[in-house]
């Protein structure tokens, strides 16, 4: 099994940059053969609050369409976020984008101070997929921030735990601190994405990482720089490559 952390720049509203940049990820992912690819939060419009409820991106956006194309011919599942709106509510939310199936929603279940202003949040739409063995729990932001969270993907049976995430260079630090306290809690291996690059008035973090399930962490990606962190299963072995757009590097525990 492989699977890929996409860290990207991004700028708010350019949903046509964002995409593709999204696009350049996808086919360094689809080289290397991945069957997962996830990108960082409300990825396909950049972090957003005010502005969301004019960016919002439905089921049928074409950007998802053709995301959605990709996911079929190629057979990964790819994850992007985006200000997402049912029955006039506005959340914060991911596409799964699942080969051959149909695409599944989850949204943010608990959200930062100040973003309820503009956004809801919900239990109610929070699919776990099957994957190669793994059954995956997927997470936005906040929600890594309650315990619960990850107590209740445990507890559902859930083998590996995916969080996409804005946190900039001053938080995320403590982020990884936490992912790494419930990787070693729960047994579950974590994967996270984050952006790099200036964003929402502050330097994003950067640092994309992997944990296995004993709160080691494997790789990171570096603070600053855009790429993919890749993590391949073998007998229960994870071993990783960093490829920051120009280069490669390998490591494996």
């Amino acid at each position: 099994m492989k699977i890929a952390s996409a860290q990207v720049t991004a700028e708010i509203g350019d949903i046509e940059g964002n995409f593709n940049r999204h696009l350049a990820m996808i086919d360094l992912a689809l080289a290397q053969e991945v069957d997962l690819i996830v990108f960082p939060e409300m990825s396909l419009t950049a972090y957003c609050r005010k502005e969301g409820k004019q960016l919002v991106i439905g089921p049928d956006h074409p950007k998802i369409i053709q995301l959605k194309e990709i996911a079929d011919a190629h057979k990964v599942v790819i994850v992007v976020g985006a200000p997402i709106e049912i029955n006039q509510q506005l959340f914060i939310g991911s596409y799964i984008l699942i080969p051959n199936r149909e695409t599944e929603i989850y949204t943010k279940q608990f959200l930062h101070e100040g973003e309820d202003e503009f956004y809801t949040s919900s239990f109610a739409y929070n699919p776990k997929i099957r994957l190669k063995g793994e059954l995956i729990q997927f997470a936005i932001c906040a929600d890594i921030a309650e315990v619960k969270h990850v107590i209740n993907a445990k507890e559902n049976q859930c083998t590996l735990y995916i969080p996409s995430i804005f946190y900039s260079q001053n938080g995320i630090e403590e982020g990884h601190k936490i992912l790494s306290k419930y990787a070693k809690m729960t047994s579950l291996p974590i994967l996270m994405s984050n952006y790099a690059g200036d964003l929402w008035g502050v330097k994003a973090g950067g640092k994309s990482a992997f944990w296995d399930k004993n709160g080691n962490k494997i790789a990171q990606l570096d603070a600053d720089t855009a790429g993919l962190l890749l993590l391949e299963r073998n007998s229960g072995i994870w071993t990783s490559q960093k490829i920051h757009l120009t280069t490669t590097t390998r490591g494996g525990a």
